[in-house]
């Protein structure tokens, strides 16, 4: 059986999606669909001051890899955790899927790919 390993590196801007198989390694970007400034969390209970567009930017990205069976997500800030959240309460599917969770700064597009792959090649090792 082939895997179909996936890494996303996000921030609150974009979400660098790569698939990752033994042939070959695809990227995708996409755009956050909120403005440019970044909106800070409000309040006791960490609102966001634009739900909605967060809502469209992660709703796009489970869309993206929803044929994955492993998915990795890598970021610097919080947005991969509210990302996380997102899927907890609507992308239930694809909740189990991922299988790590990680913090890194702004790595080129290799240096991810590279991190993925050993990523992927511990977990298949495990199973």
């Amino acid at each position: 059986m082939q895997s179909n390993h996936v890494a996303i590196w996000m921030d609150h801007r974009e979400a660098r999606v790569f698939h990752i198989t033994r042939e070959r390694n695809e990227e995708e970007t996409l755009k956050a669909h909120r403005p440019v400034h970044h909106q800070h969390q409000r309040g006791p209970e960490g609102g966001i001051a634009h739900p909605e567009d967060d809502r469209k930017f992660f709703h796009e990205i489970a869309r993206t890899v929803d044929s994955a069976t492993d998915i990795l997500i890598v970021g610097p800030s919080t947005a991969k955790l509210q990302f996380i959240r997102y899927l907890h309460l609507h992308e239930h599917a694809l909740e189990p899927k991922i299988v790590g969770v990680e913090t890194v700064d702004h790595p080129t597009d290799r240096q991810i790919i590279a991190y993925a792959e050993t990523y992927f090649k511990k977990t298949d090792q495990m199973r």
